[in-house]
């Protein structure tokens, strides 16, 4: 078997012949007559002629081979149910949502907006929805009205599935309200409304347009619905980047290059096998719940877990209680999700057996050093980082340990993935940066593999100026991050490219500053962000959440920890990437999925409006900030 750069170089130099073989991983109704068409780039054709069906890849191609086989297993700490559906029962309860649906007036190539907790019915929906060729677009749970409003208007769907209520940390969220109020202001107005009761809360229903799904999964028990074969480059779903101001961007994935992409990751680098569990902590609201909560794991035959609650209730052992219950092989989580767990006793995660687990993979932001060492430590498994986007679908860097074993380096996301021509760039002058060490944009040359958006929805022009225009005389794909390449080929992800700081005249990426920070043993997470400063241009203000917070007991202790701080990052970086200040804080602002709200909290900081907050998981972290400000 050839090494994994052996592999990687015929995925660039041989790419029809490589993605060639990938195809054989899923089932084709009609084999692909062309693997790429990029005669109009930067817009990618994969699998032309091909026709498919993510749903029947995912569900019923396993039938004959694993029916009584676990296949989604739902669990929620939030109302305390567990439940498990094998392949068939799966398949009955997505046919009975396809049924609901076609009833409801979809049919092929029409819109369907989920609004859903993390309960079986959403991945029921998405499937149905897969199984019908219709298109869905998933919003997370939650959204105000207004973000949700901004959503419907954009998809323009024909019906919208949603639930009375979702739960976090014991506190219910109603959903029913916030979906009246963002259809009253929408300006399209969808025909039904499909919805699941799960007795959390009363539901007001609209007469004429609101159904419930227990009376119509009663009527479709035995409706049979079978899979509408499409077009490999029929559009799957939509899904709307987070954090999004002004005009939503759809991200449109295809149908036949995303099965593929999937199939291929799961066997390549992330080693699922079928018959194996999948745990993957993320929310069916982000690109990581559609990739590899719902499909990936079971296009390869896996189980997969579907969670809803959090990784502390009822306590710090819920998720590796859950790894020794299902004999999880595989576990995909968020750095930010891991910091939460540094926090717990650490005895947690030595009093379940974990045997079963080969490896934990952690995408979603950059993963700093100490982070990974101490999840490394603690779990005693292969802790593999991966960087990718809502954009790509499945990553850009990794570690294809299914190909070839290869060390993790511990701040590294790992080398380029296989069909993705990964470059360094220099954001003036577009050269490429071909030596070690060297400071670029990180960019992909067409075409991206397949299971990358093939554009924004709507609006092919947006796509291009967004996302290929940005780099002097260079047609490629600008991730707006920057990254550097170690001598072995590995990268390592500095910050986004409007997340710099430039420090009278030297510029530093915010990631730089808070790697240098997060090494401190008495820091836990750390936010660093770029002000305006009349002498220097800007200068750095960093945010900390203190590992043991009971020790800053009063200003003394927090100036002394100040300048132990300020001492780790002179050694580590230089005078020059230096804090301003360093402030305490006991919770950084976050979106729902994890991610931070710098921009939020640069804008805190100058004095100015912070804009669209709705994604933030806990208003009072930007209080904690304004307050430390003003004071």
């Amino acid at each position: 078997m050839p090494g994994y750069a052996d592999f990687y170089r015929r995925s660039i130099d041989d790419r029809d012949g490589f993605w060639a073989e990938q195809a054989a991983l899923i089932d084709w109704q009609t084999p692909p007559q062309q693997v790429c068409d990029y005669s109009t780039p930067p817009f990618a054709r994969w699998f032309v002629g091909g026709t498919t069906n993510l749903c029947h890849n995912a569900v019923d191609r396993h039938l004959p081979t694993r029916a009584d086989q676990a296949a989604l297993i739902a669990v929620s700490t939030e109302t305390n149910t567990e439940q498990v559906y094998t392949f068939a029962q799966l398949h009955t309860e997505v046919q009975c949502m396809a049924a609901a649906l076609r009833a409801l007036g979809v049919n092929k190539g029409d819109r369907v907006l989920i609004y859903m907790p993390m309960v079986a019915e959403a991945a029921f929906a998405m499937l149905a929805c897969a199984r019908i060729g219709a298109i869905h677009s998933v919003v997370f749970g939650g959204f105000a009205a207004g973000s949700l409003a901004s959503r419907i208007e954009d998809a323009t769907p024909t019906v919208v599935v949603s639930a009375d209520a979702g739960s976090r940390g014991g506190k219910v969220v109603a959903y029913k309200p916030l979906l009246d109020e963002a259809i009253a202001i929408s300006t399209h107005k969808p025909a039904a409304v499909l919805l699941v009761d799960r007795q959390l809360v009363a539901m007001n229903l609209v007469a004429g347009r609101d159904y419930l799904w227990g009376a119509l999964r009663q009527n479709h028990l035995q409706t049979v619905v079978p899979c509408e074969w499409v077009d490999a480059t029929h559009p799957s779903y939509t899904l709307y980047t987070s954090g999004t101001t002004g005009r939503p961007k759809g991200v449109q994935r295809d149908t036949g290059g995303y099965a593929v992409a999937l199939a291929a990751s799961m066997q390549h680098i992330y080693g699922g096998k079928a018959g194996e569990t999948y745990f993957s902590t993320s929310d069916i609201g982000w690109v990581v719940g559609h990739s590899y909560i719902v499909y990936g794991p079971l296009i390869a035959g896996m189980a997969t877990i579907m969670y809803e609650g959090l990784p502390t209730r009822p306590d710090g052992g819920i998720w590796w209680s859950l790894v020794e219950k299902y004999k999880v092989t595989v576990m995909f989580s968020a750095p930010t999700a891991v910091r939460v767990l540094k926090k717990q006793d650490s005895a947690w995660l030595s009093r379940y057996d974990l045997s079963s687990l080969r490896a934990l993979f952690l995408a979603g932001e950059p993963l700093d050093e100490p982070t990974a060492q101490w999840i490394s430590q603690a779990l005693g498994k292969p802790i593999i980082d991966n960087y990718w986007q809502t954009e790509t679908g499945w990553p850009i860097l990794s570690i294809a340990n299914g190909v070839e074993q290869a060390p993790s380096k511990f701040g590294s996301p790992g080398v380029a993935m296989y069909g993705y021509n990964v470059k360094l760039l220099d954001e003036n002058t577009g050269e490429e940066l071909l030596g070690a060490d060297q400071k670029g944009v990180v960019a992909i040359e067409g075409p991206l593999p397949p299971g990358c958006m093939q554009t924004v929805w709507k609006d092919d022009a947006r796509f291009v100026k967004t996302y290929w225009s940005s780099i002097p005389g260079k047609l490629v794909y600008n991730t707006f991050d920057w990254g550097v390449r170690d001598k072995d080929g590995y990268f390592f992800i500095l910050g986004r490219t409007d997340d710099v700081i430039n420090v009278a005249g030297h510029r530093l990426g915010t990631r730089e500053i808070e790697e240098s920070i997060s090494s401190h043993p008495n820091v836990s997470e750390v936010a660093v962000v770029g002000v305006a400063d009349a002498l220097k241009g800007q200068v750095a203000m960093a945010f900390v959440v203190a590992k043991d917070a009971s020790s800053l007991i009063d200003d003394a202790t927090k100036l002394k920890l100040e300048g132990e701080i300020m001492k780790v990052v002179d050694h580590s970086i230089g005078a020059v990437g230096r804090p301003a200040r360093v402030r305490f804080v006991t919770v950084l602002p976050k979106t729902r999925s994890g991610k931070l709200l710098r921009r939020a909290i640069q804008a805190v900081c100058e004095g100015r409006d912070p804009g669209d907050l709705t994604t933030m998981e806990d208003p009072s972290a930007l209080q904690q900030i304004r307050d430390l400000i003003s004071s």
